[in-house]
């Protein structure tokens, strides 16, 4: 199942600078999505992160890990999420970071479902560039209401 961005927006509540899913090129309800995120030297972090030598937080990718996630979660429950709210990260666990991701990059997110209990949803998420790979963690999350504003 591909979803182009226009389609991703529909399944996030995040905008620029913050959504960090291009494109989803794969998905498997209920187990697994691969998506990417086309890393340019536009993106605001870069002119702090680092001048001179760019490369992208880990905190972003695992937030990317963690959008993409969300994509699998709304699409297998077959809900949008004006319907329910927003997915919320619970914890992340066993973060390691390989090597860095540099502008011109293509980060490929894969994050699979490993189980879903009492509204807690667990995810195994890796990030590779290249075939290789770049990032990896355990991640947590839960769907809750929007909250009023």
């Amino acid at each position: 199942m591909i979803m182009e961005i226009e389609q991703v927006m529909q399944y996030l509540p995040h905008r620029y600078p913050f959504l960090l899913i291009d494109r989803v090129i794969e998905m498997e309800l209920g187990k697994t999505i691969t998506a990417i995120k086309n890393v340019t030297i536009n993106e605001p972090f870069f002119s702090g992160h680092f001048p001179g030598a760019p490369v992208m937080p880990g905190v972003l990718i695992l937030e990317a890990m963690a959008q993409a996630a969300a994509i699998l979660s709304f699409k297998t429950k077959n809900i949008a999420p004006e319907d329910i709210g927003i997915v919320y990260f619970a914890g992340i666990d066993g973060a390691r970071f390989k090597k860095p991701v540099k502008p011109g990059d293509q980060l490929v997110l894969k994050v699979s479902i490993v189980r879903e209990m009492r509204g807690i949803w667990k995810y195994t998420g890796r990030a590779e560039v290249g075939g290789g790979l770049v990032a990896e963690a355990e991640l947590m999350a839960t769907l809750r209401d929007k909250p009023q504003i």
